[in-house]
């Protein structure tokens, strides 16, 4: 194994690995004898969950794990095998390198590198790998720093400035990696004391009994709330109400998916969100209401079609002034019957428009429709995503991805009162840029339908701005798949050939 490369990081968490010795401890007779071999350890970590999203949707790229390191199913984490290195006794540092190679790569977006010799020193609190690319090779390239554990198990991350040069966008330096997991694959058959008491005369096989051996889980796994069970609209007095009729007005509350949002306006698109039209958007990136429903009820059948208005855009990867990214939905449509039904939306991608494009599928919480004070509520309604609306973001999410929840109320009558007032939600129908990102510049107010001025081909590589855009980044600009009745028409943006 390849010399570890002690970092220039001070050892601020080095005595946070108090780990567990063997049934007899190593008696240290010299300062020589303070490192003890490790063996049989596995690395697992994801880098990051929205980066191999992009990856695998929106670039139509690979992760191909080979020499032992291997990827968990659904574009899940990857893990690297035969970890050897030291324990320090005296710091209890443990330090390993772990075989296998991860192949990253995407002809439509013009990267190709390979991580190698992956590499996690506690007392530095970091991972390292080598990393290939275009031909040449980086020695032991910090990728993240690591919050030490004592069992070293769900440890939390945070991606380097060099792991965003890496990964193609300034965007990832800072931002929480996945959680990384790093134990023995076979761990010793003496179960030691979890106080790894250091006082014994024995001198056992130090390949079992002065393995770091993490014990328990040290990942605090928080859930999210369980309790999403709260059924909407408890005690149904239908006060006024017919059983049956048209709507007279409704809001609509919907995020789409906060990781699509994200990846939008503070990840590799660099781009912004506008809503439009009676749309509205929540502050810090946040959800989208759409309002002025109309439609039709029936509190007997179980039934609801409600259309609303306004529209959302969303664009990215721009390069001269155009997009590659130019998506928007409009005319939202939600269709329940006994609890279940369907979101539906015209979607434009790149000046192509589908109709009626049938999103997702919904699961409100209860069958049962009920008015209370001229109002039908249900909050929380699960939305899975279909083919269709697979299909409508380009790949970037598999059918079945569980989308944002949705949020709907329906007046009865003129006089009804919705909910906050008039459901115009707390955005400004401005565009929503996160927390300020740069990449929504000031003369953007049109917002949704406005997608046709980036009509036809746009020639041109995404242009480098800076550490916008560092060395590796995107090479072209994203695709977007759109829905078109039997067919799918998809809008590619090619880079141009020098």
């Amino acid at each position: 194994m390849a010399a570890i490369r002690r970092s220039r990081r001070p050892l601020a968490l080095a005595a946070a690995v108090a780990v567990a010795l063997g049934a007899g401890a190593l008696a240290v007779t010299s300062a020589s004898a303070a490192e003890a071999p490790l063996k049989d350890y596995e690395l697992t970590w994801g880098i990051k969950q929205s980066y191999r999203s992009y990856v695998t949707g929106m670039a139509a790229g690979s992760f191909t794990p080979a020499e032992g390191a291997t990827q968990a199913a659904d574009n899940g984490a990857f893990t690297f095998a035969g970890g050897t290195g030291t324990y320090d006794s005296d710091t209890h540092a443990v330090r390993l390198g772990f075989a296998g190679s991860l192949k990253i790569a995407s002809k439509l977006h013009g990267f190709d590198l390979t991580l190698s010799d992956v590499k996690f020193d506690s007392g530095a609190a970091e991972i390292t790998a080598d990393v290939t690319s275009g031909g040449t090779t980086q020695d032991d390239v910090p990728l993240a720093d690591v919050t030490v554990t004592r069992t070293m198990t769900g440890m939390e991350t945070k991606l380097t400035k060099e792991a965003a040069t890496v990964l193609g966008s300034a965007s990832y330096e800072g931002a929480a990696g996945d959680p990384l997991t790093v134990v023995q694959k076979t761990p010793p058959t003496q179960s030691p004391s979890p106080t790894g008491s250091a006082s014994s005369s024995t001198s056992p096989s130090p390949t079992t009994s002065t393995s770091p051996k993490p014990t328990g889980s040290a990942s605090s796994t928080a859930s999210p709330s369980a309790s999403q069970t709260t059924s909407p609209s408890a005690s149904a007095s239908e006060t006024g109400a017919a059983t049956k009729g048209d709507i007279a007005d409704g809001t609509l509350g919907w995020g789409v998916k906060q990781s699509f949002r994200t990846y939008v306006v503070d990840g590799p698109a660099q781009g912004k969100v506008t809503a439009s039209g009676g749309a509205t958007q929540a502050s810090g990136n946040g959800v989208f209401t759409f309002t002025e429903a109309d439609g039709s009820y029936d509190t007997d059948a179980d039934t609801l079609k409600a259309a609303f208005k306004g529209a959302v855009n969303f664009k990215g990867h721009e390069a001269n002034g155009s997009y590659g990214l130019d998506l928007t939905l409009s005319g939202l449509t939600v269709e329940l019957d006994g609890g279940t039904g369907e979101l539906t939306a015209d979607v434009e991608s790149l000046g192509k428009t589908s109709d009626d494009v049938v999103l997702a599928n919904l699961t409100a919480g209860t069958s049962d429709l009920k008015a209370e004070d001229d109002v039908i509520s249900l909050d929380d309604v699960t939305a899975e995503l279909t083919k269709a609306g697979a299909q409508a973001f380009g790949g970037f999410y598999t059918e079945g991805t569980v989308l944002d929840t949705v949020d709907l109320s329906v007046a009865l009558s003129d006089d009804a009162q919705l909910p906050d007032g008039d459901g115009d939600g707390d955005g400004d129908g401005g565009s929503g840029n996160g927390s300020g990102d740069s990449g929504t510049t000031s003369g953007t107010t049109t917002g949704g339908g406005t997608t046709g001025s980036t009509t036809g081909g746009v020639t041109g590589a995404l242009a480098s701005t800076g550490s916008d855009v560092p060395a590796g980044a995107l090479g072209a600009a994203a695709a977007v798949t759109v829905a078109a009745g039997a067919g799918v028409v998809i809008a590619v943006r090619r880079r141009r050939q020098a």
